[in-house]
């Protein structure tokens, strides 16, 4: 008995066994059959037992030994059979596992594995101060798309492109003092260089034309890329807005072109400042106070041969910058200290300052050139004689001011992801951000902008008056002659124009409670200015 047990405990030889053969085993004897009946077990599962017809008599001592041995002996079946199944369940999971990762055929119950999205190539053409791969770490298009970012300066790029297969641009960059080329297939471009300057081996607009040819979207557009390469052809769409709106709501200078040093032979009025060809940063730019100088300066632009532009010099209060990046709005102001008729060379005093409805039509005018400009701003200059000149546009290659750089940095990365989504995979999203204007914090955050008949005025301090007190407006004006404890502070060799600003800035930042602190702050302020002219 011993023996069989242990035989059948083997699930081997369970599992050889005929299905259901154990199970035959544990059925009731019929009645009237023998245990020893030679029938075999097929003929006994072809033949269901017949019903009883009256109670069966106890057993005998016998037949209950047989029955505790089959008891036990289906227990041990049971047992092995739950072992096989649970062993074969083991075995076609692993072998689904396997055809999963081999890959599922059509068809198959198995789920597939979601597909690698490529990631998408955003050109970022610009110089090395600034890393835009950190902006767009981590930022998806749709949540689905990676964004890789190639960074490379005009200089560093050559290309072509085709008309089936697109654009392909070759990058040069140097690693551990190698020179390395790779090359990529952009999906979208953002460009903050200027494409054209007449200073020698400064011409990229070859460039900007292969990338529109190999049908490269970005930010600004290609399009309006290639028309801001002159800029006299940008000034003959200012005067388009300037005859469109007239000069109260967009106050454009008077400018004279010139196609050769030909036909330069007078100014209507002096002094004027001439410019020659296309050129950035005050490069180029003359101030002429007669007529004996302005033939000087037509021999120079007879040997530079190209246009030149002239146009009345304006005797500046300060300049004037506002910009727009997508929805977002700021206004600057910008005085000079250092005296130099062009505000933008040596010492200046940059403000930012409340945004106005007069302003916000200044760069919304300019921003539908050339079928629409994400990036721009307007430069205009504030006379002394307290009107207001539009100058200039810029394209997404203006430089960013003031103390908010890196939310203007965040904001073209938000715009560049927008454009993304909206050019590359067809989502319509609402922009980045709802329509928001920065305005500028002194004694806490304000917003909103001035009334229009304030904005009409086109003055930033009036503009700053409307949401502050009158102790709490700064009004730009004559310096006193008298110093102060602020200028004291500084060494006689440091940089003068520096410690102003510092003292400005921190003026601006610091938290004013009450009237007296505030008038307090206003005299310190000015005894600044007078110390910077006091040598």
């Amino acid at each position: 008995m011993n023996y069989l047990r242990r035989r059948l405990s083997d699930s081997s030889f369970v599992a050889n066994l005929p299905n259901g053969y154990m199970m035959d085993l544990q059925r009731p004897t019929p009645p009237g059959s023998s245990t020893s009946s030679p029938a075999s077990p097929a003929t006994e599962r072809r033949q269901p037992p017949a019903l009883p017809t009256q109670t069966q008599a106890p057993a005998p001592s016998s037949a209950a030994g047989t029955a505790g041995f089959l008891s036990s002996f289906s227990s041990v079946v049971k047992s092995a059979q739950l072992a096989q199944n649970v062993a074969a369940a083991a075995h076609a999971k692993s072998a689904a596992a396997a055809v999963s990762a081999e890959g599922a055929p059509p068809g198959s119950s198995q789920p597939a594995k979601p597909a690698v999205r490529k990631p998408q190539i955003l050109l970022v053409i610009d110089d090395q101060h600034t890393d835009w791969a950190k902006y767009f770490r981590g930022k998806k298009l749709n949540g689905e798309y990676e964004i890789r970012v190639e960074q490379a300066e005009f200089s560093e790029i050559n290309l072509a492109s085709y008309v089936t297969s697109g654009c392909m641009v070759d990058l040069q960059g140097s690693k551990a003092g190698t020179k390395v080329l790779r090359s990529v297939k952009p999906d979208f471009v953002l460009i903050r260089q200027h494409a054209y300057s007449m200073i020698p081996g400064e011409d990229f607009r070859n460039l900007v034309i292969g990338l529109h040819f190999g049908g490269v979207p970005g930010v600004n557009s290609l399009f309006s890329i290639y028309n801001f390469c002159s800029k006299p052809w940008v000034f003959s769409q200012m005067i388009k807005l300037y005859h469109a709106l007239g000069a109260e709501k967009f106050p454009l200078n008077e400018q004279t072109f010139y196609a050769s040093h030909m036909q330069m032979v007078t100014s209507p009025s002096y002094p004027v400042v001439v410019k020659m060809g296309h050129a950035h940063s005050g490069m180029g730019k003359i101030k002429v106070e007669n007529q004996q100088d302005f033939q000087d300066i037509t021999s120079v632009v007879a040997l530079a041969g190209t246009y030149a532009t002239a146009e009345p010099y304006v005797q500046s209060k300060y300049d004037i910058r506002i910009q727009k990046i997508g929805s977002n709005y700021k206004a600057y102001m910008r005085t000079s200290i250092s005296g130099n008729w062009k505000a933008n060379t040596g010492s200046a005093m940059l403000e930012q300052i409340a945004m106005t409805d007069r302003y916000r039509v200044w760069v919304d005018s300019c921003a539908e050139m050339f079928g629409g400009l994400d990036v721009c701003a307007v430069k205009a200059v504030h006379g002394k004689d307290g009107k207001d000149y539009i100058i200039e546009v810029m394209d997404s290659s203006m430089p960013l001011i003031g103390e908010h750089v890196e939310e203007d940095k965040q904001l073209i990365t938000d715009l560049v992801l927008h454009k993304m989504a909206q050019v590359l995979l067809g989502v319509s999203s609402p922009p980045p951000s709802s329509v928001k204007t920065t305005q500028p914090r002194r004694g806490g955050n304000r917003s909103g902008s001035a009334s229009p008949s304030q904005s009409a005025q086109g003055s930033p301090q009036r503009a700053r008056s409307a949401n502050t007190s009158p102790s709490q407006a700064f009004q730009p004006g004559p310096l006193p002659d008298a110093c102060g404890p602020g200028a004291q502070k500084q060494s006689p060799q440091l940089n003068k124009s520096q410690s102003l600003t510092n003292t400005f800035t921190e003026t601006l930042r610091g938290s004013v409670t009450d009237d007296e602190a505030k008038a307090e702050t206003i005299r310190s302020l000015r005894q600044s200015f007078a110390s910077l002219f006091s040598d």
